[in-house]
């Protein structure tokens, strides 16, 4: 699922984990040589839209690759949510090249479009 790369857009989608956890639903996105400040969590009802931008900064101007297999440039993924779980009360957290989206059970079902905050671990 994760890693693809659409060469037409420029876009790529990251390797992403969906599992349910003691506490609710766990969305764990790879994400490495990236900043939280860069990344973006919409909530659209039951639709969670994760995109950002992971700068290629590291190379040479004129390089010649023998090996390829890190994408860069925008990023967009689209997951849908199975109904049972509060996007609304979602917590988000970067640590070490890693996105962890936590969504507890939800009480009362969430329809609106909102933004989730991402915090910066250690």
């Amino acid at each position: 699922m994760g890693g693809a790369s659409d060469t037409a857009t420029g876009r790529w989608t990251p390797h992403t984990d969906v599992y349910v956890g003691d506490t609710g639903l766990v969305i764990k996105v790879e994400l490495a040589g990236m900043k939280s400040d860069s990344l973006e969590i919409i909530v659209e009802g039951q639709r969670l839209r994760i995109t950002g931008v992971r700068p290629d900064c590291c190379r040479a101007a004129h390089c010649s690759f023998l090996v390829m297999e890190i994408s860069y440039g925008p990023f967009e993924t689209v997951l849908d949510l199975p109904a049972g779980y509060d996007l609304g009360r979602a917590k988000a957290l970067y640590v070490n090249g890693f996105l962890r989206i936590d969504v507890p059970p939800a009480h009362h079902p969430h329809n609106k479009t909102t933004k989730v905050p991402i915090s910066e671990g250690a």
